[in-house]
């Protein structure tokens, strides 16, 4: 069931997603060459913590999952789309690895959810324009999120500018709702029909998160439950804004 947010509620995700926006900051300042993944973890959790928050990826376990997942940050390197365990077989970061952050933020009982993607140290130009790209596709997909518009319109946004630039598109995973769970209806493919889908109405409260690949749209789930590869072993990126929609332009709640 799709969910419409009380004014007080978005409040409520105004000030969680501020904060959010703040934490990946800072996580995201600390990626470089020769940190490890583990440490990354430690950060996102004490800055949740010590804000008064509560991690909401952690020992959530989604539809499907045969266990809660382990840790506060999703990190995914290079090949990795999404869902990246930090904190298991923690992994040292790489000259010119592209480092995907993904986190999610429980303020006064709310969820905001957001990611990016950091280019480690000197990169090479694919793998940096992929980075920018997605970035931008995230953009062109939040333009198209306005009251009156369908989902499709956002997918098509996103899927109009990467399929020409030769992007793959990493099928099955795409944006949600999002606020009283992590996931909630409505699916937000990267891809779509203008005028097809659920209607966006104001109040509702949307993920959107295009996950572009230098290779193949083919995805693979690793061993460890959670962590989405590229089928072919290219690279990825990922980023994502929580929004709200409106009659005009949507709030970005994640900036």
């Amino acid at each position: 069931m799709i969910t419409i947010k009380k004014p007080e509620e978005i409040e409520i995700l105004k000030e969680g997603g501020r904060r959010l926006g703040i934490v990946l900051r800072k996580v995201s300042e600390i990626v470089k060459p020769g940190i490890s993944t583990q440490e990354l973890e430690d950060l996102a959790r004490k800055l949740i913590e010590d804000g008064g928050d509560t991690a909401s990826f952690l020992n959530y376990k989604p539809r499907g999952a045969k266990r809660p997942f382990p840790a506060a940050i999703c990190v995914s390197i290079n090949n990795e789309i999404v869902h990246g365990i930090p904190n298991e077989r923690p992994r040292i970061i790489q000259e010119g690895d592209i480092v995907s952050l993904d986190l999610g933020i429980t303020h006064k009982g709310i969820i905001t959810d957001s990611a990016v993607s950091v280019g480690v140290g000197k990169m090479a130009p694919i793998d940096q324009k992929l980075i920018d790209h997605c970035r931008e596709a995230l953009a062109l997909g939040i333009k198209a999120a306005r009251g009156g518009n369908h989902i499709g319109d956002i997918g098509y946004a996103i899927e109009s500018f990467a399929r020409p630039l030769g992007y793959g598109l990493s099928e099955g995973l795409a944006g949600h709702g999002v606020g009283y769970k992590v996931h909630e209806d409505p699916f937000v493919p990267n891809e779509g029909e203008i005028g097809r889908g659920e209607l966006l109405r104001p109040g509702m409260v949307l993920a959107l998160e295009p996950m572009l690949t230098l290779g193949t749209d083919k995805i693979v789930l690793d061993k460890d439950g959670y962590t989405y590869k590229t089928a072919d072993g290219t690279n990825a990126a990922h980023w994502e804004h929580s929004i709200v929609i409106t009659e005009g332009e949507p709030i970005i709640l994640t900036k």
